[in-house]
């Protein structure tokens, strides 16, 4: 397969009909905070108090007063049964950047066994985990309908335990044991349990603590990619009086159950470490630019991911983003935006490509999946094709023949782990509903586009279910003939 580049997407070289770009997992450009951002920036830089610490190296955890604004954010929307404290919060230079540090600190690729995935997984991180040295461990756990094939997981994390017994790998080979402020995990699982990019299924709570349990188990670290979590809305709407937004998440993440799950993560016998680690990011619910992030877990990992060598040396990776995010949040505007602007846009976005989908392209065989949610979110919708049609071909003629842009399932399978039914996704694609499509240019204008986004998101739609009408035609015909030239030979032989 062609190496994937989110930043060169080109559409038909031949069709006349405008690119409709539904692969790309960008923010809509209408909705990016640029007016608040920038009074954030000059508050910072015209207040001699905050600007000389926000340009000069930062404390090793991040910003005091953005960690802060933080916990008590996460507290509200998760509602934890006690509140989260900012020194489970350390502040990253974004999810990418911290998924590295993560595995620079708490791996050894001498020592844990396997990184697993939940399958379908996020492309881009096979290549952080690779450059980890983890290029050859990669293993895939299959999704059933509530997010995870767990009676899977702990079949094949237990043989992988039985083999390494055999082969007397007791202790890493490259990290140092003596090391108070960090550990080494002997696993890792990657997941992405709510609106997963790119199944877009919703892990359910039963599988998320099955889930924790294996992990304390095998000494596995849980991260959760949670970028996605404070990006959710009601599935349905059926008046205009309905509430739009979700100020409430429906469901607890990992690292909130590690707190308190049979004794939680300081239970008799734990190293405090805990098991689940939440990846956080301001890149969807504010911007990519800003590379800025945050990581939560127990007190003791928190302080673990702040001692990596590159923080210690440079100090936080994102100081003078972190100072303008802080004072975007001081009076509760960022938050604002997230419930009375970002959730309503993106929630009427998935609607109306929702309604599309059902009337255009589930009639012609195409299936969703976990279609009884009441609460949906994220930036992506996972389809499978009709029996019998492959994404490759499908999305390839997509491009050429409607000039539609969507991504193949096989851009999500597991490196090296391919061959389970359940892990190969020949069948499916990937469509997202955020992206602004009526802005083509790498650096579109930030005045609102001339043609509307969703009637793009629906036409896109419709030009798919074109392309699945045009590829059945043909291999109904082509199937036909192929009968045809069947009983004919088979009446020559026979006389």
């Amino acid at each position: 397969m062609t190496a994937f580049s989110p930043h060169n997407i080109a559409g038909s070289a031949t069709s006349k009909k405008k690119l409709i770009n539904l692969l790309r997992g960008w923010p809509n450009h209408s909705l990016l905070p640029t007016q608040l951002l920038d009074r954030s920036a000059h508050k910072v830089l015209t207040n001699h108090s905050v600007a000389f610490s926000a340009l000069e190296y930062g404390p090793d955890h991040g910003d005091p007063r953005l960690r802060k604004h933080l916990a008590s954010w996460l507290t509200t929307f998760f509602k934890p049964q006690d509140p989260i404290t900012d020194d489970r919060i350390g502040i990253s230079g974004g999810a990418s950047q911290n998924l590295a540090v993560l595995l620079n600190v708490f791996t050894d690729p001498s020592y844990t066994r396997k990184v697993w995935f939940v399958a379908p997984a996020y492309h881009l991180s096979f290549r952080v985990i690779q450059d980890a040295g983890f290029h050859d461990k990669f293993r895939a756990i299959p999704e059933d309908e509530e997010g995870i094939d767990i009676e899977y997981f702990k079949k094949e994390i237990k043989k992988v335990e039985e083999k390494v017994a055999s082969q007397g790998i007791s202790q890493p080979k490259h990290k140092p044991v003596s090391r108070p402020w960090a550990k080494v995990y002997k696993h890792v699982i990657y997941a992405v349990p709510t609106f997963s990019n790119p199944s877009s299924k919703t892990m359910s709570l039963r599988r998320r603590k099955e889930l924790l349990q294996v992990a304390r188990e095998y000494d596995a670290l849980v991260i959760t990619d949670d970028v996605y979590d404070f990006l959710q809305w009601p599935s349905k709407v059926t008046s205009e009086s309905e509430t739009v937004s979700v100020e409430q998440a429906h469901l607890p993440r990992i690292v909130d159950l590690d707190r308190y799950l049979d004794g939680g993560a300081e239970r008799e016998g734990a190293d405090g470490f805990g098991n689940a680690v939440s990846n956080m990011s301001f890149s969807k619910i504010s911007s990519p630019g800003l590379r800025c992030g945050w990581c939560e877990g127990t007190p003791k990992f928190v302080s673990g991911v702040a001692e990596v060598g590159s923080t210690h040396s440079g100090g936080n990776p994102s100081q003078f983003t972190s100072n303008i995010l802080a004072e975007a949040m001081e009076d509760g505007e960022l938050q604002r935006r997230v419930t009375e602007q970002l959730q309503p846009a993106y929630g009427k976005r998935y609607r109306s490509m929702i309604k599309a989908i059902n009337d255009l392209l589930v009639p012609l065989g195409v299936r969703l999946p976990q279609t009884d949610r009441d609460i949906v979110g994220g930036y992506f919708i996972w389809l499978t094709l009709p029996d019998g049609m492959e994404g490759g071909a499908f999305v390839e003629r997509a491009r050429e023949d409607e000039n539609v842009v969507v991504a193949q399932g096989e851009l999500f399978e597991i490196p090296g782990d391919n061959d389970h039914p359940r892990t190969s996704f020949k069948n499916d694609i990937r469509v997202c509903f955020a992206v602004s499509l009526a802005s083509l240019v790498p650096y579109p204008s930030l005045t609102r586009p001339k043609w509307e986004d969703e009637d793009a998101l629906i036409e896109g739609i419709e030009r798919l279910a074109t392309v699945i009408r045009t590829m059945q035609h043909e291999q109904n015909t082509t199937g036909s003939y192929k009968i045809r030239l069947q009983v004919e030979q088979e009446a020559k032989n026979f006389w």
